[in-house]
Parts: C-alpha cells; structure tokens; sequence
C-alpha cells in the first residue's frame, strides 16, 4: 500500500512539473510563437478631417484612399462633409472654446486668407521640404502669406471649356479662341437655333470665378472695379449677354454638366470632373473640351481647387501631417486622377490616365498653365458680392458700366479699409 501511495505521489509531482513548464513557456518564446492572447493591440488614433465633395467623390475616398491609411497608420478617420463657407465659423467657434476638434481641413484654395488672418491655422513652414519636387508651383505659392507655408497643394481645378462637336460641325463653327470669336459662336447659335445654346457660369450669385477672368484677361485688377480692363470687361458681358442662354443664371457645376448632357447648350465652361459625369458615365463621347479662349490681353484661367492645412490646437498634428503628405504621394494623385477626372498638383502622373482621358487631360493642363488664384484678402467676400451685384445692374437692368462700377468701387474701398 506504501509502494503503491508513492507511485502515485511521484506520478502526480510529475504531472504538475510538466504543467509548470508548458504554462512558463506558452505566449513568452522570444521567436512570438507562443500564445499572444493576453497581448492588448494599441487602439487606433482618431483624426477629424474635413472636405467638401460630391456624393461620387466620398465614395472613392472612402473605398478607395482613406481604407489604405487607417490599415498603415493604425488610425481611424473620421471625414466629415462642411461647405467652404463654414469652415471658418465652426473653427472660430472651436477656438474661442479652447476646444479644436477638427485636425486637418481641405479648403477652397481661394478661401484661405481669413483663416490665416484671424490665426486658426498652424504654421507649416517647418514641413515645406515634404512637398513634392513634382508639384506645381502656382499651388504651392497659393499657400504661402508672408514668407511662411500655412497649405499644402493637394486638389488644384481649372476650368475647362465643353462643346458639342456635332452641332459645331453642323453649323459650321469652330471652338472660339477670342473673344471676338467667342461673340460669333454665341450669335450664331441663337440664330440658329432660335434660343441661345451658349452659357457662362456666371449666376450673378456666388463665385465669380469666370467674371474674374474676364478681368484679367482685358488686363484688369479684380480688386479695382474702376480699372480700365474691368471696364472693358463689364462692357463686354453687356454686349454678349443678350446672345446667352438663359441656363447661364442657373449654371452651377452639377447643373451645367446636365445642360451639356441634354443638350439644353452646346457650350459651357466647367470644371474637369464633368468629363467623367457626361462622358464616361452619360456616353456623350460627342462633347469635346479645349482650354479656352483668349483675351485682348492674353489667356488667363482661374486657379481653384483645394489645399490641406492643419487648425491651430489639433490634437493630432503630427497624425495629421502624416495624412497630408499620403495624399500628396502620387500613388494616391494617380487615383483621384483616373477614378474622379481630378486635376493633380503633381506634373507627374497624367501618364497614368487611360487613353480615352488624355485628349481631356491635355485641356486641363494647358489651361493649368495659365491659371491664377483670386485675390487671397480678407475682404474678398465683399469684392465677390460688388462683382456680382455690379454685372447684375449692368446685364440685367441695362445700367452705364462706369457709373455702377464707380460705385460698387466705393463700397469695396469701404470693407478694404476695415482691415488696414
């Protein structure tokens, strides 16, 4: 019985050794192959990001490039749609509570300068050597105010200039290069077709990007109304409006693609997007675009487009930087290039675009070449709302150009000297 009782003691120390080594050895060996169970994965970091884009735009940064950061940086973004406009109340409003919530905004290239004005945005300068040397330089320069880089280039936008080239050729006319040409084109149409199949857009509301264009192409200052391009300009407007088609005033980036789609008008500038919207998913392989026309003082576009920079107070700066610099990279600009018709601030990737793309490409960058952004002051709003009321006088209400221009230059004036 004594034999027997030790047999079974030294079985059971046997048992319990072998149990202390197999639970010494599981989750520690040095090569990781043991149990990890009991390892905690570092939570993701979270970064606010927001931007402005289309229904089509979010589903391709969503899907596409957002997915590929948050895997390599261990991060969650967290984008959220907020209009241009807004970005500077809901950043004013984070600030003044000592409470930034947002880490990274992409904005309107030409709605910058009150966000540096009133101190909301982080000084980048630091990180200026992380641009591309591939970028474009108008964009770059777009970000910088007083020597310091406050954005960096992400989204440049042109418009382009869309026509049908079926009816061109059935009334024997050709894209206008002039504006002389431009005047022929838009009377022709009307003649022929008893109502005006031309359009701007100009809404004589919002944006002014193509009054502005006009400006500076009859050599002309934007920000002086009494310039003597700006006048020439205005007058010119007068004496092509009536040829218009009444889509002008209704002519807005999504509707002005569906004019050209249904052919409500046979010609319209727009941005390049559009290219993807009526060509390759509407079929309308007949619409063709070139870079525009020309000036009595030269071919000018405006430059728009977004730009990346980061509020003063994220939490996430450096999460943040991290982001910009991914969609800089040209893996990702070749993306946007071919999947949303964007426009890339890198000279580099345009080789990627498919073949039925290039004809398309080669307008954006050519009129890339010559485009400048608007005038970045802080009193830019009120010098939007002068233009637009001062062409609507003239255009609409048959008003002398000078004397409405001389007084909507007193009104500018006004908001300019509040901020000296």
């Amino acid at each position: 019985m004594k034999k027997f009782s030790k047999q079974i003691m030294v079985g059971l120390i046997a048992i319990l050794f072998a149990l202390t080594l197999t639970a010494c050895g599981s989750g520690n060996s040095k090569d990781g192959s043991g149990d990890k169970s009991g390892d905690k994965k570092e939570e993701p970091r979270t970064l606010h990001v927001t931007m402005a884009l289309s229904e089509e735009e979010w589903e391709v940064m969503k899907k596409d490039i957002i997915p590929a950061f948050e895997e390599s940086h261990n991060a969650k973004v967290e984008a959220i749609q907020i209009e241009a406009k807004d970005v500077v109340k809901q950043l004013q409003a984070m600030n003044k509570a000592g409470k930034m919530e947002v880490d990274l905004i992409a904005q309107d290239v030409n709605n910058i300068a009150t966000l540096i004005t009133n101190g909301l945005m982080e000084d980048l300068s630091s990180y200026k050597d992380k641009i591309p040397g591939e970028a474009i330089p108008g964009l770059v320069a777009a970000g910088e105010f007083d020597g310091k880089t406050y954005f960096f280039p992400y989204r440049p936008n042109v418009e382009i200039n869309y026509y049908n080239e079926t009816k061109f050729e059935q009334y024997g006319i050709e894209p206008p290069k002039t504006w002389d040409e431009l005047l022929q084109v838009a009377k022709t149409l009307k003649e022929k077709e008893g109502v005006g199949r031309l359009a701007l857009k100009i809404k004589l509301s919002g944006d002014v990007i193509e009054i502005v264009e006009f400006i500076r192409q009859a050599g002309g200052d934007p920000l002086d109304l009494t310039s003597e391009g700006t006048i020439t300009a205005f007058e010119y407007l007068k004496e092509l409006w009536p040829y218009l088609s009444e889509d002008t005033l209704k002519a807005s980036f999504s509707s002005t693609n569906n004019f050209l789609a249904t052919e409500s008008v046979y010609y319209a500038p727009n941005w390049p997007f559009g290219v993807n919207v009526i060509v390759k998913d509407g079929g309308k392989k007949e619409i063709k675009t070139y870079e525009g026309f020309s000036g009595p003082k030269g071919f000018v576009k405006t430059l728009g487009g977004e730009v990346l920079g980061i509020p003063v107070g994220s939490p996430n700066k450096e999460l943040a930087m991290e982001f910009i610099e991914y969609l800089m990279s040209k893996e990702v600009q070749e993306q946007l290039v071919t999947k949303l018709g964007w426009a890339s601030y890198r000279n580099d990737v345009y080789g990627e675009v498919e073949e039925w793309q290039k004809p398309y490409f080669e307008s954006v960058k050519k009129a890339m070449e010559v485009a400048q952004p608007m005038p970045n002051v802080p009193y830019w709003s009120e010098v939007n709302q002068a233009l637009n009321d001062a062409l609507s006088e003239v255009v609409l209400d048959n008003k002398d150009v000078k004397e409405t221009l001389t007084k909507y230059a007193e009104i500018v004036e006004k908001a300019k000297s509040q901020y000296k």
